[in-house]
């Protein structure tokens, strides 16, 4: 197909400006939120080491392999999530029948004693494995911790919060999450994925991701406040955080996804939070299924994917619903101010025209 050169020279310009924008805007924000990583985990590690002498069965898992650290989630440039794996899970039964939207629950397999597991005294009178007992625990653990650890001046915990967070020198948020790991496992409301209409991903790394498994955590769900609230405290939360990033491996995937984070920061850090990095990366996802095709996440493409990612996320603000990559029944924008999503929706339709319209808007973002 013969292609005008006057679009050629567009398309050309286009993608100057975006691998400017790139190594500019880009680059200085992963510059800078590497050093505030460093910063960070460096205090963290120091207040888990504490807990550790407290109580050995909350071992550390946060690693550095060369600046970068296992289970670290840079939710914002100020906020981040730390994932602390626990050990044994072996005499529980993972238990997703589809009643938790979103969780699931741990239960003592059939014949097994309580003694039997690390967590005795987490399991409840039913034979579940709480997950808010166990935060609870941590809680006050960690609280302890930073009152001996050697930057205790520097950090403090966050009050009125079942969740363990820490501010760390008034500028940074942490939140440390207790999870175990489910390799080989795959959920079963997590079943219809990959779509069977859908050429994407390769068979091969549907198989990778599903023996990789997934995460539970345990923090708070906002899918069951109010519904359920007997299992409430003992559900996991379900993460896929790996098996996303997996899916985002090839092409110009991450690269796209670093120049959305970094036009979020800039200019959708909005009151309320309605606009954040993770429904970014999940309407990424969902423009993989609708552009199936390696050619179509060439470098050329980039700006095509970043419009079509702009015009879902309008979508997605004015119907009010982000479905979940993964478990489409959990809505991501469930407790957000319908307030805050029309402002968000009017901000993102000014970017997105922008972008649409003048050729060198990247200059200005």
């Amino acid at each position: 197909m013969l292609v005008p050169p006057e679009m050629l020279a567009a398309q050309s310009k286009l993608v100057y400006q975006m691998n400017k924008y790139y190594g500019e805007r880009v680059a200085s924000r992963k510059a800078q939120i590497a050093k505030t990583i460093h910063e960070v985990c460096r205090i963290v590690q120091d207040v888990l080491k504490e807990v550790e002498l407290q109580e050995p069965r909350f071992i550390s898992s946060l690693t550095d392999y060369n600046g970068r650290f296992d289970g670290l989630e840079v939710v914002s440039p100020h906020e981040f999530e730390i994932i602390i794996y626990l050990n044994q899970m072996g005499v529980l039964n993972f238990v997703d029948d589809g009643s938790l939207p979103g969780c699931a629950v741990l239960k003592l397999s059939d014949g097994r004693k309580r003694s039997m597991s690390l967590w005795v005294e987490f399991i409840t009178a039913s034979g579940y494995l709480s997950a808010r007992k166990i935060r609870s625990r941590f809680q006050t653990l960690v609280a302890q911790a930073c009152d001996k650890c050697s930057y205790r001046d520097c950090v403090k915990m966050i009050a009125e919060t079942t969740e363990v967070k820490l501010r760390i020198r008034e500028r940074y948020v942490v939140q440390i999450t207790p999870a175990f790991k489910c390799a080989g496992l795959w959920p079963r409301s997590a079943a219809h994925w990959p779509l069977p209409t859908i050429p994407w991903p390769h068979p091969n790394i549907v198989a990778e991701v599903k023996t990789e498994g997934f995460d539970l955590l345990s923090k708070e769900c906002l899918t069951l406040q109010g519904k359920n609230s007997a299992m409430e405290g003992d559900a996991w939360v379900l993460s896929f955080f790996e098996a996303e990033n997996r899916l985002l491996q090839g092409g110009c995937r991450r690269k796209c996804l670093s120049i959305l984070k970094t036009i979020r920061d800039r200019h959708l850090e909005l009151p309320g939070n309605p606009v954040t990095c993770y429904h970014m990366k999940t309407l990424l996802l969902y423009e993989c299924e609708k552009h199936p095709r390696e050619p179509e996440w060439d470098e050329a493409a980039l700006g095509d994917r970043i419009n079509g990612i702009f015009l879902q996320l309008i979508s997605s603000l004015q119907c009010r619903r982000c479905p979940h990559y993964f478990l489409p029944h959990v809505d991501l924008f469930k407790g957000k101010s319908p307030t805050a999503m029309e402002n968000a929706a009017k901000q993102v339709w000014r970017l997105t025209r922008e972008m649409l319209t003048n050729s060198r808007a990247f200059e200005k973002l």
